[in-house]
């Protein structure tokens, strides 16, 4: 009898002792910070980086990882419910992008770090639903593990809604099969159905549920000491400025296309673009820049039209001023490859031409004003920007500034004058758009000579002017 209660007490301590083995070190010198994340175009760029840019959480995860002076690994998993049983197995130090679970005291969770409503999304043309009964008995497809199934039952629908989880697509694929009439209702979230609009015009937000959904970082809790590091570190980033900045840089500029600007510029990538496909990866293989961000300027500039000229008779499939073209050797601006051509390098001067404080990806936004504003006038508004309490260096505080230009007050304190700022602003963000629905829909091109090795821009001379557009 003592014999087997002595085998079974050495059992449960080597199963115990194999749990704690199985436990990661607290990340130090010889232990990166291992990272969960879910497969969430949304949150990270699944694509290679553009400009520096990784996605949301990588980016502040990499902060948060420079702050501890460790190193990170990312693991990613399929879904919400695999991201938990990494969590909660060891096999992370944390999880991001985690949806906090109301009521639950089995992790511990950080600040929000973005929160979002909660909606039911349908087709344009399906019937409103303007209660919450119209969704008893209907069919609801979901990503496994989404947060709205609770709010769903939490409803008390009779009969209940037939909840669907999916977990064939990610979040915007399943919104755009929503676009396609593949299903009939989506449960997701404001942020996401947002993305997935700038590229699918027919979705709508059928109805609203209850309650904010608030993303964040999980800890378990054996990593307590961790997730206190965590929650000082948001508390810092919240302080000075850089989860705004983040915020911006990701998801600042969405929805800001209406409807029927949507479907003209998916109308235009199916019957202009291809004519101009092969001009745009010349430019990206002379300029290093991505051919699909140049498509997306060319778009902004003229809707794709090599003829088009506005009253300021800038020209083109660019738009450039006649001083540009002839600094830049274009001898027809109304010739599609050469403006496309030199628009591209008149990008690479502007963004030569910015200070080296201003870094990626807002030297790219500060590059697309002064390219609808002219350089002058970019540097007008950042000289006043400090006694604004904006940072000159940030594009989330110089769109602010940038309307101002057109106010006496402001534009007669400077050199350049009078400036359509708020265009400015409007035309960045725009072409944002337009680059990420490029991205989703276009692929990466890589050119011949640059296959087997990283593409390096070949910039022009830099020049001290930068023209101005009328």
């Amino acid at each position: 009898m003592l014999r087997q209660a002595f085998h079974s007490l050495l059992l449960i301590l080597l199963v115990l002792l194999a749990a704690a083995c199985t436990r990661l070190e607290p990340p130090g010198p010889d232990q990166p910070l291992i990272v969960g994340l879910p497969t969430d175009p949304v949150f990270q760029q699944l694509s290679p980086p553009t400009e520096g840019m990784q996605g949301f959480s990588r980016d502040l995860v990499g902060l948060f990882a420079q702050s501890l002076d460790v190193q990170v690994k990312f693991v990613t998993a399929p879904d919400q419910p695999a991201l938990l049983e990494m969590l909660q197995s060891g096999q992370v130090h944390m999880a991001a992008a985690m949806p906090e679970r109301q009521g639950d005291r089995t992790l511990l969770y950080t600040s929000t770090l973005k929160s979002t409503r909660q909606i039911i999304a349908q087709h344009v043309d399906s019937l409103p639903i303007d209660t919450p009964e119209k969704l008893a008995g209907r069919e609801i497809d979901v990503r496994p593990g989404a947060p709205q199934v609770q709010t769903l039952n939490d409803l008390k629908l009779t009969p209940p809604p037939i909840i669907n989880e999916n977990s064939a697509v990610d979040e915007l694929e399943l919104l755009e099969g929503l676009a396609r009439r593949r299903f009939e209702l989506v449960a997701t979230d404001e942020l996401h159905f947002a993305v997935a609009a700038n590229a699918n015009p027919d979705l709508n937000i059928a109805y609203e549920l209850p309650g904010k959904l608030g993303y964040t970082w999980a800890f378990d809790p054996d990593h307590a000491s961790l997730q206190a590091q965590a929650q000082q570190f948001i508390d810092g980033v919240i302080a000075n400025g850089t989860l705004r900045r983040l915020d911006d840089r990701y998801f600042g500029h969405i929805r800001r296309l209406n409807t029927r600007d949507i479907q003209a510029f998916l109308n235009h990538i199916r019957t202009r673009l291809p004519e101009y496909r092969h001009a745009f990866h010349d430019a990206q293989e002379i300029t290093g820049i991505d051919w699909r961000l140049i498509a997306a300027i060319a778009y902004q500039e003229s809707k794709w039209d090599p003829l088009a000229t506005s009253f300021t008779n800038v020209r083109g499939m660019m738009m450039l001023t006649g001083e540009t073209a002839d600094r830049l050797g274009v001898t027809n601006r109304l010739d599609a490859r050469q403006s496309i051509l030199a628009g591209a390098k008149y990008m690479i001067i502007l963004m030569d031409e910015l200070p080296a404080e201003i870094k990626n990806p807002d030297r790219l936004w500060f590059a697309l004003a002064a390219y609808n504003l002219g350089m002058g006038h970019l540097r007008g508004a950042r000289s006043f920007a400090p006694s604004l309490n904006r940072d000159p260096n940030a594009w989330v505080d110089m769109k602010q500034i940038l309307p101002l230009m057109s106010r006496p007050e402001y534009y007669e304190r400077l050199k350049s004058g009078r400036a359509r700022g708020g265009e400015a602003v409007i035309l960045v963000e725009n072409i944002r758009n337009y680059f990420d629905v490029l991205s989703r829909l276009e692929p990466i091109w890589t050119p011949p000579s640059m296959a087997n090795e990283k593409p390096v821009a070949k910039k022009p001379p830099k020049k001290k002017k930068s023209a101005q557009r009328g």
